[in-house]
């Protein structure tokens, strides 16, 4: 494996990586300070603060954690906001959209959901919540095993017995 976790003197979770033990903080640091670095590339600017999403299963903890790794990346937090939130605000904000909206997100392992009350410049986070044991692999093995099934009563072939189409099929359903 290219990092090893390991604990501490203090008995905290670490990361051993190329011969060196940091701590998850450090590592997302590391992590937001190329984002920044490549944000500063890109608009030829000083990009000093920053809104960042976190999934939304995260607790109190988990967000001062993001928060700390940003200020040690040099970053001001202006805000800290639920990835599924901040999808919504893309999604209406470049449609215009007003009303109320549910995002829905699968991706990473988890499922998380937001539903947001959207008038004119105000948004408003009605509910949010997440699920770190239902989403991302769960959703794309029931889509995978949908389009077999529909395959083999369109087709009368079992599409399960070939590993190469069962790979495609993973991929689709990901995308």
């Amino acid at each position: 494996a290219a990092y090893e976790i390991v604990p501490d003197e203090q008995g905290r979770v670490m990361v051993m990586a190329n011969g060196q033990l940091r701590s998850p903080i450090e590592i997302s640091a590391m992590i937001l300070r190329a984002v920044r670095e490549a944000a500063e590339e890109y608009f030829g600017d000083d990009c000093s603060a920053a809104v960042i999403c976190c999934p939304a299963y995260f607790d109190d903890t988990q967000r001062a954690a993001t928060h700390d790794a940003a200020r040690v990346a040099g970053l001001d937090v202006l805000r800290i906001i639920n990835e599924p939130t901040a999808a919504a605000l893309a999604y209406s904000w470049s449609r215009g959209r007003e009303g109320r909206i549910a995002i829905f997100d699968f991706g990473g392992g988890t499922f998380d959901v937001t539903i947001l009350q959207l008038s004119g410049n105000v948004y408003e986070v009605l509910a949010t919540a997440g699920d770190t044991y239902l989403g991302g692999d769960d959703i794309d093995q029931r889509l995978v095993e949908y389009m077999c099934q529909a395959f083999l009563a369109q087709h009368r072939i079992d599409l399960r017995t070939d590993p190469l189409a069962m790979e495609r099929l993973r991929t689709v359903a990901e995308q």
